[in-house]
């Protein structure tokens, strides 16, 4: 039985639930499918990923308060992080894995660093 390729429209004969005429065509077909998702999840990975380093590189001590301008000059970025830890008094701390900064009064951070 003769079937279309969903790729690149050629003519081939194979299994009933053959889609694709080879393994080049099924990646490529795969990679424009996904391509909008994969890109966005990149694109936040890739946010974190920054966010982390910049947290590292200005909190070597494990604790260290710094104010915000450090951190925006830096490239850090508040929209993304991987979780909110809020304590019994109620503070509320931002995680990129495991560095995390708590937003003080007067424009100033509380970074911090989780133990394992």
């Amino acid at each position: 039985m003769k079937k279309q390729c969903l790729e690149c429209a050629e003519e081939f004969i194979g299994r009933s639930d053959k889609k694709f005429c080879s393994d080049y065509c099924r990646n490529s077909y795969n990679n424009k499918v996904d391509s909008e998702s994969k890109n966005l999840v990149r694109n936040i990975n890739n946010r974190l990923k920054k966010n982390h380093k910049v947290l590292t590189k200005l909190n070597r001590s494990g604790k260290t308060k710094i104010p915000k301008f450090k951190l925006t000059d830096e490239g850090f970025y508040f929209k993304y992080f991987t979780n909110i830890y809020t304590t019994q008094t109620g503070n509320i701390y931002y995680y990129i894995y495991d560095q995390g900064y708590l937003p003080l009064d007067n424009g100033y951070f509380l970074l911090v660093r989780k133990e394992s």
